[in-house]
């Protein structure tokens, strides 16, 4: 992915100095702290590349509603310039700025730049208390994406999920979910909490997913058509993400088993089906995974 020297936007927040209180990954403890060794705990229970759960169920507030908790945040600062790191996820959230604010134009619309904060360890949000276990995460409550970018050595290392285009990936997946909230599809689903069975709530989480899949892949395509910036492998390094994190693939791997009434975020094919319908369409109107089947 040919990303050096273009535009790196001014969203990002760095809050790393700050240390969160945790400093990386927590290894045992209580809370809501998951070691690295239990990462795959921590997919399935439906953290990793996705909206917070608890959002989504409504166990915590902070919806597209308004009424959001006031959070206090340790002060950020921007990004060090010589920080790598930083600056991909710098320029690849910028490349969103720019494809989401022409696709709402398109609609007749305008687009709002959600901020990204990085942080270590845990960070407080409006949609609750953070945890790096958790995976990067979109809070709705304050329009933020978080992600503690130790996570990419996990996704590389532990997860099986390496390359620069599959982190990519994750951002534009999580910034998938500010455009859901944008567009009022959080807020639907939000108020059908409490309203529906658990395995329901389930199914209504991987449809959330999907979408956000496949918002990843209207991205991916609308960037590489204006920047011609993917190389060789650059797709499968996506969809190799995808596949490593499909519900049914996790299962199989931590019990052996595959339970589909548990799922959350989709099976490894429909996640790979979704996020490819976006790359090859490039169109908003091929992601309604609510009125269609996710596979």
């Amino acid at each position: 992915m040919k990303w050096e020297g273009n535009r790196q936007s001014d969203n990002v927040e760095d809050a790393r100095s700050d240390g969160g209180g945790g400093g990386g990954f927590r290894l045992g403890g209580g809370g809501r702290g998951i070691g690295i060794g239990s990462i795959v705990i921590a997919l399935l229970g439906g953290w990793i590349f996705g909206i917070n759960p608890l959002t989504i169920l409504g166990v915590l507030d902070g919806g597209s509603g308004g009424g959001a908790p006031q959070v206090q945040q340790a002060p950020a600062t921007k990004p060090p310039a010589n920080d790598p790191a930083a600056a991909f996820v710098s320029t690849v959230l910028a490349d969103t700025e720019d494809v989401w604010t022409a696709q709402f134009k398109q609609a007749g619309s305008a687009y709002q730049q959600p901020k990204l904060r990085l942080f270590r360890g845990s960070e407080p949000t409006a949609c609750g208390q953070g945890d790096a276990a958790m995976g990067p995460f979109y809070c709705p409550g304050d329009q933020k994406v978080y992600i503690d970018l130790a996570f990419f050595d996990t996704m590389s290392q532990r997860l099986g999920a390496p390359g620069d285009f599959a982190q990519a990936y994750v951002i534009a997946h999580e910034v998938g979910h500010h455009v859901q909230n944008l567009l009022g599809i959080t807020g639907k689903v939000d108020a059908m909490r409490g309203r529906i069975s658990e395995t329901e709530q389930n199914a209504m989480s991987v449809r959330v997913e999907l979408q956000a899949d496949c918002f990843a892949g209207v991205w991916a395509h609308d960037s590489q058509q204006s920047k011609g910036w993917l190389e060789s492998g650059d797709v499968e390094e996506a969809l190799n993400a995808a596949t490593q994190i499909g519900d049914d693939n996790l299962q199989r791997q931590s019990r052996g088993t595959v339970v589909p009434e548990s799922f959350t975020h989709g099976t490894s094919a429909q996640r790979v089906k979704w996020f490819q319908r976006g790359l090859q369409g490039g169109s908003l109107k091929q992601c309604n995974t609510f009125e269609n089947k996710p596979l």
